[in-house]
């Protein structure tokens, strides 16, 4: 693990929540924002000091994260994060496809202009954008395909959606190509479809989007 913590306020920003599920929250944002890299040794004292709580909340968030794919226990039981192998980013991928075609099928007809205004204009000024981040990048990413996930009106899906698109988010980024304006256009491209409420339009859309990360790191990696 670097020394970078995560934001300890946002620990008590809902005392609704358990100590668990906010444990659980940021370690899987110190995760997804490198803060503790693919690779690093998870110790349960260690991880408990830095967020200041006690061990047993660390010990059942680091479980709930081992059985979601995103920590690994290791020969003699420790953990680290997990790094997803080129072959697991392309099966998720693959289910990530199958998903998302039916979440944007069962969207179709049941997301509003009023919805889809807002998401083209912030795709069209990232776009337009001089130096997006990536975080402002994957922030814009994460609102399109969750949106759309989250209109279908099926809870589950979108859970899976949203775990699924978390695990491509923690592969090894350097090894990923940058899509960034055509992935973009391909969002542009499935509102378009949801507009004019084309269920096979968009689906298509939405599949063809997905195949193309996918074969875009395929041809990356072979040049490898």
């Amino acid at each position: 693990m670097n020394d970078t913590s995560p934001d300890l306020a946002s620990l008590f920003d809902h005392p609704q929540k358990s100590l668990t599920q906010k444990a659980y929250d940021l370690l899987l944002e110190s995760f997804m924002k490198r803060q503790i890299p693919s690779g690093s040794v998870l110790q349960e004292r260690k991880l408990a000091d830095m967020l200041r709580i006690s061990r047993t909340p660390v010990r059942e968030a680091l479980n709930r994260l081992e059985s979601e794919g995103f920590v690994t226990r290791k020969a003699g039981r420790v953990l680290v994060v997990t790094e997803l192998s080129t072959r697991e980013l392309i099966e998720t991928l693959h289910v990530r496809q199958i998903l998302e075609a039916e979440s944007v099928a069962l969207a179709c007809g049941r997301i509003s202009a009023a919805e889809l205004d807002p998401l083209e204009a912030a795709i069209r000024a990232i776009l337009a954008a001089e130096r997006p981040s990536a975080e402002e990048d994957w922030e814009l990413d994460t609102r399109f395909h969750q949106g759309i996930a989250q209109t279908s009106g099926n809870s589950v899906l979108a859970d899976l959606i949203a775990n699924l698109r978390r695990k491509t988010y923690m592969f090894n980024l350097h090894r990923v190509p940058n899509r960034f304006e055509s992935g973009h256009r391909e969002h542009l491209a499935i509102i378009e479809a949801l507009r004019r409420q084309d269920r096979e339009a968009a689906r298509a859309a939405i599949r063809t989007h997905i195949e193309n990360v996918k074969q875009s790191i395929i041809r990356t990696l072979s040049d490898i």
